[in-house]
C-alpha cells in the first residue's frame, strides 16, 4: 500500500551541515560492543503514553552520524533516539572475523540492543538504511522485539549490478591487497567527497580511515551475496503483527526504487519514496523523510496504546 506522508512541523539544518548537524544526542557504549548516540525524547505529553525508542541502524562504511540531522526532531516528536555504529564501524571496535559482520550475525547483535531496550520498558520502533536495512530485518528474523520495522534505501536482498556494486567489486580487491589507506586515496581520486564542505570531507575521510577493513570486506562481501529472505520476514511479520514501512530517495541508485516497492507489496508493508534525495534522504532531504517517520511511528504507537 503506498503512503502519502503527512505534514510535520520541523526545522531543517542546513543540508551541507549532514552528519555535522548539531544535536542532543550524548555518545554511549552498548553490549557489543557498539557505540551510540542516545538523545531522550522532550517530555511527553498526556495523548502520548508511550516510552518508545527508536534504534537506528547505518548503512555499509556509515556510522550513527549519518542520522544526525533525524535526532533532534525525533526526539521533538516525544520519541527516544539511539542511533548506532555498528561492530567495525567508525568507533565500535570488529569483531575478528569477516563472517561475523555478514547481516545475520550483526542482526544477532542489534536484537541484543533492542532486547535490552525493550526489557527497560521501552516501545522499540527500528530502522535500518542500506545495508542496515539487512542487518535491521535480521534482527526481527532473529526474534528482537520490536513494534514496528522501516527498512530505508535497502532491498530484499544482494545489491543488484550497478554503479555501487561496481565500486564494491573494484574497491575490494584494492583493500584486501593494498589495505584501507589505498581505498581512501582511491576514493579521494575519484572526487567522492568533492560535493560536501570541507568540515564534512574532513569527517567522511576519517570516518573510513577509523573503520576496519575486516568489517568492510565482510559487509562489503555480504552485500553482495545476501538471499532474497522476504518470505521468511513476512511470516515474521504477520506471525507478531508488526507494523512495516519501507522508504526511499525518489532516485536512490542502490536498490532500484521499483525493487523497493515491490518489495513493499510482498511485505503488506507501507511505502513512501522520497523527493530531491537519493540513496540517503537522512542527509539529502532530512524533512521530507521526517515527514514520513515521524507520522508513521506516531501512528503505531498510538495503535499501540489503544489495543486491549
Amino acid at each position: 500500500m503506498s503512503h502519502e506522508p503527512l505534514p510535520v512541523r520541523v526545522e531543517e539544518a542546513p543540508r551541507a551541515a549532514a552528519q555535522l548537524t548539531p544535536h542532543r544526542g550524548k555518545r554511549v557504549e552498548l553490549p557489543g560492543p557498539v557505540v551510540a548516540l542516545r538523545a531522550p525524547a522532550r517530555p511527553r505529553t498526556p495523548d502520548e503514553p508511550w516510552d518508545a525508542v527508536a534504534v537506528l541502524v547505518p548503512g555499509y562504511s556509515g556510522s550513527k552520524e549519518d542520522f544526525a540531522p533525524l535526532i533532534d526532531p525525533i526526539a521533538d516528536a516525544g520519541i527516544d533516539v539511539l542511533a548506532l555504529d555498528l561492530p567495525g564501524q567508525y568507533e565500535s571496535p570488529p569483531f575478528d572475523g569477516e563472517i561475523e559482520h555478514r547481516a545475520s550475525a550483526l542482526g544477532a547483535v542489534v536484537a541484543r540492543i533492542v532486547r535490552d531496550e525493550a526489557d527497560a520498558g521501552r516501545t522499540v520502533l527500528l530502522l535500518g538504511h542500506s545495508y542496515g536495512g539487512l542487518v535491521a530485518r535480521a534482527a526481527v528474523l532473529a526474534g528482537a522485539p520490536v513494534r514496528g520495522l522501516t527498512l530505508m534505501d535497502s532491498g530484499p536482498g544482494e545489491l543488484p549490478m550497478g554503479p555501487r556494486r561496481s565500486r564494491l567489486d573494484v574497491l575490494e580487491p584494492v583493500l584486501r591487497r593494498r589495505g584501507l589507506d589505498a581505498v581512501v586515496a582511491l576514493r579521494e581520486e575519484a572526487g567522492d567527497w568533492e560535493a560536501a564542505t570541507p568540515a564534512v570531507a574532513t569527517f567522511l575521510r576519517q570516518r573510513l580511515e577509523r573503520s576496519s577493513p575486516v568489517a568492510l570486506l565482510g559487509m562489503g562481501d555480504a552485500l553482495r551475496s545476501e538471499p532474497d529472505r522476504v518470505p521468511e520476514l513476512v511470516a515474521a511479520l504477520r506471525g507478531r503483527r508488526l507494523a512495516t514501512l519501507v522508504v526511499c530517495g525518489m532516485h536512490d541508485d542502490a536498490w532500484p526504487v521499483t525493487t523497493q516497492r515491490t518489495m513493499a507489496d510482498r511485505l503488506e508493508a507501507e511505502f513512501a519514496a522520497v523527493p530531491g534525495a537519493a540513496h540517503s534522504p537522512n542527509v539529502e532531504n532530512p524533512a521530507g523523510l521526517l515527514d514520513v517517520l515521524v507520522p508513521t511511528w506516531r501512528t503505531w504507537l498510538r495503535e499501540d496504546t489503544l489495543e486491549p
